[in-house]
């Protein structure tokens, strides 16, 4: 297998993560007889003090001719600080989702057991969970209209969502339940708003399709407690944009950490991996931040773009073998974790290439 790979390191950690995952992508694809080629693009802050532009023009032509894109973090404290900004790292981002119709959002939450500690939840509630969402990534309040009166004094946000939208999203979503466990929960606020009775009214018509699957239709505020009540129960979470950019940070801390958790955003063209993690300008440069959830996005493109579900084993087996034999970054040790094995970004990535 030939395959074409833009590396988008973005803003922050993002450059420390993708080293290793790309470094992965190279031994195992090396190791099965594949060969990939890469290319390297500017987004988010990074463009912008380059070009002005936080997707410029020559990365958008890139990731429309690459095969996967495997993307790091975006964002910077500045923007954060003036929300007058006009132009922002997450225009970027956005954009390329846009543009590439990267309009299902998978985020799959992999428990590790030894890392059960790590979570703020009991062992004892954690263990067993699996679950995969599915956000949708291309409309909702964030590309709707948006709106500041003349007096500066009143603001609003457009949530839109047309009937196309929900069924591809939740074709995808049931086609996964049906090949896990046949359970699949839908999540929106039905009892309050019109384009969540849209929402509901279509996954109601899509769920006619799949009668061996269990369908559950829960409202946002229930769905972000029973998460961390009892994470167990959901197996296929759907659910709109802004509810699940929500729902998929709160299950962070049922893996532990956020750099453990990988993404995938994709539509019926080119993928976009990323961790879920942000840039993180605090520890950036330190040799501080966690590549598993970079390596495991990597894992994420070798089964959903390339349909090489044993090569995508391997690196979860070998991210669970590091882990097992108690080797930790930061953000997921604790007070019984060996602080010879407390690793930085670096040494962490070469202890799964080691692994693998």
């Amino acid at each position: 297998m030939k395959k074409h790979i833009l590396v988008i390191p973005g803003d922050g950690i993002g450059p420390e993560v993708t080293t290793w995952g790309k470094a992965v992508l190279e031994k195992v694809g090396a190791a099965g007889g594949h060969e990939f080629t890469f290319d390297e693009a500017l987004m988010g802050h990074a463009a912008i003090e380059a070009t002005g532009n936080p997707l410029p023009d020559e990365t958008l032509e890139k990731a429309k001719a690459s095969d996967a894109i495997l993307f790091g973090a975006i964002g910077h404290i500045k923007y954060d600080n003036d929300p007058s900004a006009k132009v922002r790292p997450e225009q970027g981002l956005l954009k390329i989702r846009k543009e590439l119709g990267l309009y299902a959002n998978l985020r799959p939450i992999m428990l590790f057991d030894e890392l059960l500690d790590a979570s703020s939840l009991k062992p004892e509630i954690l263990r067993g969970t699996d679950i995969l969402f599915f956000r949708e990534l291309t409309g909702d309040v964030y590309f709707g209209e948006k709106k500041r009166s003349d007096d500066r004094n009143t603001a609003s946000d457009l949530m839109i969502y047309h009937r196309y939208e929900v069924e591809r999203i939740a074709t995808k979503a049931y086609e996964a339940a049906s090949a896990r466990g046949k359970r699949l929960c839908s999540v929106d606020k039905a009892n309050v708003l019109e384009a969540s009775r849209l929402w509901r009214e279509v996954v109601q018509e899509v769920a006619k399709n799949y009668p061996d699957v269990e369908t559950e239709h829960m409202f946002i505020d229930n769905a972000a407690m029973q998460l961390v009540k009892n994470p167990k129960k959901f197996d296929v979470v759907l659910t709109a944009n802004l509810f699940g950019d929500i729902l998929t940070d709160e299950a962070s801390q049922i893996a532990g950490s956020m750099g453990m958790l990988a993404s995938a955003s994709v539509g019926d063209g080119t993928g976009f991996f990323e961790p879920i993690h942000g840039s993180a300008h605090d520890i950036a440069g330190q040799d501080k931040a966690n590549p598993l959830a970079s390596i495991l996005s990597v894992a994420l493109m070798f089964e959903i773009s390339f349909g090489l579900k044993e090569e995508a084993k391997k690196i979860t087996d070998a991210i669970d073998k590091v882990l097992k034999d108690g080797y930790r970054t930061g953000d997921i040790a604790d007070a019984n974790t060996d602080k010879a094995k407390i690793l930085g970004t670096t040494a962490m990535g070469q202890k799964v290439l080691e692994y693998l």
